[in-house]
C-alpha cells in the first residue's frame, strides 16, 4: 500500500498545497503550528473518514473558505485508485469520492487506505478513559472489516436516537412506544459489535506479547482483558448468544436508564484491560511499562493488519519519537524497515538518513 500524492485544499491552514511521496519513509520537518499534524491528519481522514482531532467538520475547513477538498492517489499491488472528500463549512453534508463514484459513507471507503497513527496521546491509551481505547479498537476493525465500520455506524445513530427518546419522554410520553424497536436493533448490533472486538483483541494480544517481550528483554507479560456488559461472561459466544445476553442486561437496566436520561447498556461501554506480569498497566505501570506497552499494541496493529489485508498499512507517527529515550526511539525504528512511513518532527538530526525530507512552514509544504 502506497499513497502516492496528495492534494489539499482550504484544509485547516493550508489553502492549496501538492506534494508527491515515497515509498518508504517520508519525514515531514517543521516548527510547530505549521501544518503537520493536519497533514497527517488529512491522510486519516481518507482512510476512516472522521478526523482523529475533532468530530466537528467545520473546524476542518480553513477559516473564511466554505469548503475543504481532499484529494489522494493511492497505489495498491499494481492498481491505482484515487480518493476525494469534500467537507463542508455549513450544515451541508460531506461527499466522499472513490474512483471518482460517490460513496454513501464512510464504511464504503474501509480498507481502500489503510493506515495506523500513532501520535503522542496514544503513548498514554492505556492510562486514559476507557473510550480512547475504544477508538483505537474501532479505527482499526473498521479497517479490516468493512461490515464492522457499516454496524458500528448504525450502532452509533440507533444509539443517539434512543439517548434522544430517554431524554424527551417525560414531555412526550408517546416516545417510549417506540424504545423496545430502538433496544431490538441495538442489541442485534451490539452482539456482533462485541463478537468482532473480542477476536481482535484474542490477536492482538498474541501479537503484542511478542513485541513487548522482544522489547522487555523477555522479562514481562503483557495480557490484555476485554471488558463488556456484565451478563456476557464469554464474548467468545455465538452470536445468538450474545444477543440474548445484552437484551438481558438491557432489562435489568430500563429503570436505571430511564431514571437517568441515559443509555447505559450496550458495548459502547466496553473496554479494555492490560497487564504486565498480572498487575494492570493503569494502576501500576510506571510511565516507561505503559509507554513500552503503549508501542507494543500498535506495531502489533500494524502487524494484523498487514496479514489481514495482504500488504502493509500506511504508518503515521505525528511526532512520538521526541516523546521517546533513546532506546525507544531505536526499538520503533527498527521496525520501519517496509512499507510506507510518515514521521512528523521538528528537528531533523538523525532520521534525516531514513528517507526523503518535506519541510513544511506555514500550509507549504516543499
Amino acid at each position: 500500500m502506497r499513497l502516492c500524492s496528495l492534494t489539499l485544499y482550504d484544509w485547516r491552514n493550508y489553502e492549496k498545497a501538492e506534494a508527491e511521496f515515497v515509498p518508504g519513509v517520508n519525514l515531514l520537518v517543521g516548527d510547530n503550528a505549521q501544518g503537520k499534524t493536519n497533514l497527517l491528519e488529512a491522510i486519516v481522514y481518507l482512510s476512516h473518514g472522521q478526523s482523529f482531532r475533532t468530530r466537528s467538520q467545520a473546524e476542518l475547513v480553513r477559516i473564511g473558505a466554505e469548503f475543504a477538498d481532499l484529494q489522494a492517489r493511492i497505489e495498491s499491488g499494481d492498481r491505482e485508485q484515487s480518493l476525494r472528500a469534500v467537507l463542508f463549512a455549513g450544515r451541508r453534508p460531506r461527499q466522499l469520492y472513490l474512483g471518482g463514484v460517490k460513496k454513501k459513507s464512510a464504511a464504503d471507503l474501509a480498507g481502500v487506505l489503510p493506515t495506523v497513527l500513532f501520535c503522542p496521546e496514544d503513548l498514554q491509551v492505556l492510562k486514559a478513559g476507557a473510550q480512547a481505547r475504544r477508538r483505537m479498537i474501532d479505527h482499526a476493525l473498521c479497517q479490516l472489516r468493512p461490515s464492522y465500520a457499516a454496524a458500528l455506524q448504525e450502532y452509533g445513530r440507533c444509539l443517539e436516537q434512543k439517548g434522544r427518546i430517554l431524554k424527551d419522554y417525560s414531555l412526550q410520553p408517546g416516545l417510549l412506544e417506540v424504545l423496545p424497536e430502538y433496544n431490538e436493533r441495538l442489541a442485534q448490533l451490539g452482539a456482533n459489535i462485541i463478537f468482532f472486538r473480542a477476536r481482535y483483541l484474542e490477536a492482538l494480544e498474541k501479537e503484542a506479547q511478542t513485541f513487548h517481550g522482544e522489547f522487555s528483554g523477555g522479562k514481562e507479560e503483557l495480557r490484555l482483558h476485554y471488558h463488556t456488559v456484565s451478563t456476557i461472561s464469554d464474548p467468545f459466544a455465538p452470536v445468538r448468544d450474545l444477543y440474548d445476553r445484552l437484551r438481558e442486561h438491557q432489562e435489568s437496566h430500563r429503570r436505571a436508564e430511564l431514571e437517568s436520561g441515559q443509555c447505559l447498556s450496550g458495548p459502547h461501554k466496553d473496554d479494555l484491560g492490560a497487564e504486565l506480569n498480572g498487575m494492570s498497566v493503569k494502576s501500576y505501570g510506571s510511565q516507561g511499562q505503559t509507554r513500552t506497552a503503549a508501542i507494543s499494541l500498535k506495531l502489533a496493529e500494524r502487524e494484523l493488519m498487514c496479514r489481514q489485508l495482504g500488504e502493509e498499512p500506511v504508518l503515521l507517527l505525528d511526532d512520538v519519537l521526541s516523546e521517546l529515550d533513546a532506546g525507544r526511539q531505536d526499538f520503533v525504528l527498527n521496525k520501519l524497515k517496509k512499507g510506507q512511513v510518515f514521521i512528523t518532527c521538528c528537528e531533523k538530526d538523525r532520521l534525516t538518513e531514513l528517507g526523503r525530507v518535506y519541510n513544511v512552514e506555514q500550509g507549504k509544504i516543499c
